[in-house]
């Protein structure tokens, strides 16, 4: 009698960046909001989503939303009135904040439940786009600070195991972020953005991680796409969950008022994808 075959490993859920634009991407969804509508739809449904947001920056340790119904925060002024009347009522997990915090916990990063924090716009304006429906239970996670790219990787690996439970890791902040010259862009996409956002995807593509924890230093005019960091973080912390082994997959966004880039990024394991493209086998026995 033949051996029984080794169950096959589970699949990972994949790790998503999303660049999250300005508040007013939740009523004008454009390229970016239509990708990411057509990713949520070919994807299988995540049993939650834990999503890292730079609007929700903590010191002295990790906060984690612990509500049951988390609110809609909108945490912005002087847009249309149509955009504060928007809700996304996606409900809680308790019990995969308390995971979290154990997980953080054990990999050096002290975390504390909230219970009040709800989720800013940071998090619900791009899944009101990839989960429309606001039926997946959603857990935030704040951003804590100060942060190193490297530390931002590192924060990253401690919830990788959360995608062996089919929780999608969502790490939303923009790939370019100048706010300096959102105001007075001119009309088209700004030269240093195009090559910035062209840059990261080869490197990307390419593995080249120590270059890009080095992107200061090395991308295209790295500090006028990000006079500080605290947006671009969260792709580092997407790495990390990811893993050194990842098959990559570019999101095409555009660019919108002149100086956001809105390229997202999803990391896939190779066998996950290669796992999903096939169609399921019959068992054989022998």
């Amino acid at each position: 009698m033949p051996n029984p075959s080794p169950a096959p490993s589970p699949i990972l859920s994949p790790v998503l960046f999303v660049s999250h634009g300005a508040p007013t991407f939740a009523v004008e969804p454009g390229e970016a909001g239509a990708s990411l509508a057509a990713l949520g739809q070919a994807l299988p449904r995540p049993s939650a989503v834990v999503v890292i947001s730079p609007h929700w920056r903590t010191r002295g340790g990790v906060r984690i939303g612990t509500s049951q119904a988390p609110a809609t925060i909108h945490d912005f002024g002087g847009f249309p009135e149509a955009l504060y009347r928007l809700q996304y009522p996606a409900p809680g997990q308790p019990a995969l904040a308390a995971q979290i915090q154990s997980l953080l916990g054990a990999a050096g990063w002290p975390a504390t439940p909230d219970p009040q924090r709800g989720l800013d716009h940071g998090a619900w304006v791009p899944l009101l786009h990839l989960l429309p429906a606001a039926d997946v239970p959603v857990v935030q996670v704040s951003l804590p600070a100060p942060l190193t790219p490297a530390d931002a990787v590192r924060f990253g690996q401690a919830l990788r195991p959360l995608r062996e439970q089919g929780v999608l890791i969502v790490a939303s902040g923009s790939l370019t972020h100048n706010l300096y010259e959102f105001r007075g862009a001119a009309p088209g996409a700004a030269e240093y953005v195009v090559e910035f956002a062209r840059w990261t995807a080869e490197t990307l593509r390419r593995g080249q991680i120590g270059k890009l924890l080095a992107y200061r230093d090395l991308a295209p005019d790295a500090e006028r796409a990000h006079p500080t960091d605290e947006h671009f973080l969260p792709l580092f912390i997407a790495l990390g969950a990811a893993g050194e082994d990842y098959a990559l997959r570019v999101l095409a966004g555009g660019v919108v008022h002149g100086v956001l880039a809105m390229d997202s990024y999803l990391f896939d394991s190779p066998q996950a994808r290669t796992q999903r493209a096939q169609p399921a086998q019959q068992e054989v026995t022998a």
